[in-house]
Parts: C-alpha cells; structure tokens; sequence
C-alpha cells in the first residue's frame, strides 16, 4: 500500500519520465477537468509530500495527486501496452513523445495554482523524506494529544507525513508497544527514539522495490500481515485488530509477547486461531528490552 517510501519512489519515476519535457498529450478524465488541456507547457518538476504528489507545470499550474490505497501512475514508452488496469480507471493521461504517465484510480485529482500548493499540503506535518524534516516539531506533534493512542497519532499526517499502516504496525514493535497505547505513556526515551526511527525506516526503503524493516533473510516485515504466524523474535502468534485513525478502521498487527501496553477486547477473525506449532523464531534482540 502506498505509504511516504511508496510514494517518494513514484514522483521520482514521474520527474524523470515528465521533468524538463514539453506535454504532447493532457487528458483528465473527471469531470471537474475535462476540459483542461496542458499541452504545450513544460513539466517543471514532480515533487512528494508525504502521501501526496505534486507535478509542477509551466505557467505556475500544480497538479495534485493521492494515491491512498488503490491509486498508481504508471510510465510508458512509446508503442507499449498499459498494464496498470481497465481504461474505465484512468484518471489522467500526461505525455511527451517519449513517455506516457498515466494515472490509474486516483482518489485525489487537482489542478492548482503551484502558488496555492498549500492549500493541498500545508496541513501536513514534517516530511520523514522531505526537506522540511524537523525532527523536535515532530515530536512535539505527537505529544501534543497525550491520550491519544500511538497507532492513531502516527497514521495522522498533521503530525508526520509519510507513516502509512504497515509502518504504523512495525514501529509500534520497534518500540516494544502496542500501538493502543497512549502517546503520553511512552516511555521517555523511546519517544525521543520515535521520529528518528520512523524517518530510519523510510529513509531505507525509498530506493528498495519490496519493503524492508527487519534485516533478516527471507522475512521483509516483523509484524505487519503476520498473524497468526509467529513472532520473529520470540515465537508467539502475531495477532491482528482493527484500530482507528479519523477515517476508517485499520488492520494493525503486534506482538502480544514483545510489546507491552493496551490491546483491544476483540481480534480479527485473521488473529484468533494460530495454526499448528510455530517453527523456533529467529533470532533477534530487541533494542528495548
């Protein structure tokens, strides 16, 4: 799913096949744009902040972009099939003669001003993979609600832009919490931790095709989409809930060995029943233990 990592990997394949090149081809399939054309105008720059994507156009236009869960751009070459699905989900068609990107189910579409680019992304909080990291308002971000749980404040992009689900998920075990856990009971030296290895875990993955966070051969995640398998550090079944963050409920995935703090009354049907005896873990000290 498209997390800050994700999406960072994204606006670089749309700089390099759009960036300093004139459009031969604009063609937005909504209805709010349907009549816009930018062809003619050269593409300036395609910039990620956080989740979101902005492609500068001459002529001071921005497009933006989101692609929450489902949404994908996809860069062709001249003559080369789309793949990236049906043509009823393209949303938006920007070419030059060398390069076709084509944006498929975009839940977010815009056409702005480049010098109202905040009304889009001023909101969100320091970029883990941005310029504008800092890595103290972040911090103070997250604290500024203390009851709130830690899951819910980390997926808030008011807070820190860049955490999606499953880095929710694995810094929560990093951190040797659940992520039901109230900001405000975080252990002090595990806060002050907190947006250093959140940025860590971005920083490492931005250039990966497949999503790392556990430096072990052959498993890519410690927790996320785990259950009911076991822990890799201590053996016990990973297990699963929903949890909330403002606008929708979240599978969120811990250890109940490893991690210390509140867990919801009711499981995920996918947690509940552990199946057969887990293999012996794989070896790997916590820093927090």
């Amino acid at each position: 799913m498209p997390e800050g990592d994700t999406v960072w990997q994204a606006a670089r394949r749309l700089h390099d096949a759009l960036a300093g090149k004139v459009l031969t081809r604009s063609d937005f399939r909504v209805p709010r744009y349907a009549l816009v054309d930018l062809t003619g105008r050269a593409v300036l720059d395609v910039t990620p902040r956080g989740k979101h994507l902005l492609t500068h156009v001459e002529g001071g236009l921005t497009v933006h972009s989101h692609l929450r869960m489902d949404g994908s751009w996809k860069i062709f070459a001249p003559g080369q099939r789309w793949s990236g699905g049906p043509a009823h989900q393209i949303r938006v068609i920007l070419g030059t003669v060398d390069r076709t990107a084509v944006g498929y189910r975009l839940p977010v579409l815009d056409i702005l001003r480049t010098a109202d680019d905040q009304r889009a992304v001023g909101h969100l909080g320091p970029d883990l993979l941005g310029p504008d990291w800092d890595t103290g308002q972040a911090l103070a971000n997250l604290s500024a609600d203390p009851a709130r749980p830690l899951g819910e404040a980390l997926l808030d992009q008011r807070n820190l832009a860049g955490v999606g689900n499953v880095y929710k998920s694995e810094i929560c075990f990093l951190l040797g919490v659940t992520p039901w856990l109230p900001v405000g009971e975080l252990p002090p030296d595990r806060a002050a931790h907190l947006p250093a290895l959140a940025k860590k875990l971005l920083e490492a993955n931005r250039d990966r095709p497949a999503r790392r966070t556990t430096g072990l051969r052959g498993h890519d995640l410690f927790v996320y989409g785990r259950a009911p398998r076991p822990c890799l550090r201590c053996g016990t079944p990973v297990r699963v809930a929903d949890q909330g963050d403002g606008s929708g409920e979240r599978p969120t995935y811990w250890c109940p060995a490893c991690q210390s703090g509140p867990v919801p009354r009711r499981l995920s049907r996918r947690g509940d029943r552990p199946s057969g005896r887990p293999p012996p873990a794989a070896p790997h000290p916590s820093p927090w233990s």
